[in-house]
């Protein structure tokens, strides 16, 4: 098999995304499939160029056995609504010499993109279209209606209106649609996308590396961390997170002296984070780590912080909680009761209102102060990743559909 990869996101990105399509195109390598991936440069989740990536224009290389050719990107520092689809568009034009370049030198089997960049996908379908390939869009956030909720777009505008259309005719190009969770393949279906066309392909959790720590995590000698538990955020620091929950829940449990509040991510909101918790002596920032060190980062936490806004419910599932749940330990989140979010944590945590400080706040404390309670909480989560987001079944589904889909 052939597959021609089209993703903004990729390797050396070691969180969201970039991760899971980097994992997944190796995958198909080591599968004997032949495979040339279009991509960005790396810039996730800093929204910032990684050093070594900042040549100008194309670049290509062979990476894993993965034929990769990276594009040129506009990335702005503080992506506000209007610079975030100037970024997409500039994916889209950076990619279309490439894919059309590619399925000349050689027809692909199947073309495979990934949203987001929802606006760049057009780019696969057409590269499919006219070399007689199949095209398979995975969706793993819905960016529209995540744009909505957070602020970045609104209703009103052009791009407001023309938003929805857009993405209602771009999901029905394609031979088939995945996504993420039971819940977002239905919302793809109530979008339109046939049934026998929408697959649930979720990401997963890298088992092997990330155990359960059966000692304290080395992170404590590293960063001074004195206090017998710690309340661990590790991830993205966007809007979509509600991350302010996390310094309400630093102020409100301030009076702690056994407890200290860890953020560990970047992001384009993490200036203004750490500026509004000054003042607060219970809570550390950290930059991201490097992945092989994820286990023992992961395994620092007595308890793991999901905040998520009430109305990004659904919309993401985020990639982070494969992990958390991995590491063994219980895990506070905010979501409502029946979202994606709130099926996978329940019975590894304690799920609260959005948006309410004192709940998560307090369910902190209730995790914190019933040790029994949260060895269980931890023991179920890991079970949970074992059952549900294992990497080697995940991915031989979807080496099964692939065949499916070419037959």
């Amino acid at each position: 098999m052939k597959v021609l990869f089209l993703g903004l996101n990729y390797a050396p990105e070691e969180i969201g995304i970039g991760l899971y399509s980097g994992d997944m195109t190796r995958e198909w390598v080591r599968a004997g499939y032949e495979v040339e991936a279009i991509v960005g440069v790396p810039f996730y989740p800093g929204w910032s160029v990684l050093p070594g990536f900042r040549k100008r224009g194309w670049t290509r290389a062979v990476e894993h056995g993965v034929a990769i050719t990276r594009c040129p990107l506009y990335v702005p520092a503080q992506p506000t609504g209007p610079k975030r689809i100037l970024h997409y568009i500039s994916f889209l034009i950076a990619s279309l010499m490439p894919m059309l370049r590619s399925i000349l030198s050689g027809k692909p089997d199947l073309v495979f993109t990934v949203a987001p960049s929802l606006i760049a996908a057009p780019v696969a379908w057409l590269a499919a279209r006219l070399c007689g390939a199949r095209c398979w869009l995975h969706v793993q956030d819905f960016e529209t209606e995540a744009a909505f909720a957070t602020g970045l777009l609104g209703r009103r505008g052009l791009a407001g209106r023309i938003a929805p259309w857009f993405e209602r005719k771009v999901l029905g190009l394609f031979d088939q649609v995945s996504t993420i969770s039971p819940q977002m393949r239905l919302r793809l279906v109530a979008k339109g996308v046939p049934d026998q066309r929408a697959t649930e392909l979720r990401n997963w959790a890298d088992i092997a590396a990330v155990r359960p720590l059966g000692r304290p995590s080395r992170y404590r000698h590293e960063w001074g961390i004195g206090t017998p538990h710690v309340a661990l955020y590790s991830g993205n620091i966007a809007n979509k997170q509600g991350i302010d929950l996390v310094l309400d829940a630093a102020r409100l449990l301030r009076r702690r002296q056994d407890l200290t509040f860890v953020v560990c991510g970047e992001g384009p909101n993490r200036a203004e984070l750490e500026r509004a918790a000054a003042g607060l002596d219970n809570i550390q920032f950290h930059d991201l780590q490097p992945r092989d060190r994820l286990s023992e980062l992961l395994g620092l936490a007595s308890v793991h912080l999901m905040p998520q806004i009430a109305q990004a419910a659904d919309l993401v599932l985020p990639s982070k909680l494969t992990n958390m749940l991995a590491s063994g330990r219980p895990i506070v989140a905010t979501a409502q009761p029946d979202t994606g979010l709130a099926t996978e944590i329940e019975g590894c945590g304690v799920i609260v209102s959005p948006g309410c400080a004192t709940c998560f706040s307090g369910a902190i404390e209730r995790v914190l102060d019933d040790e029994a309670a949260a060895t269980m909480l931890g023991r179920f989560a890991r079970t949970r990743a074992e059952e549900r987001w294992a990497r080697a079944p995940i991915l031989d589904h979807l080496a099964v559909r692939m065949k499916e889909i070419l037959r």
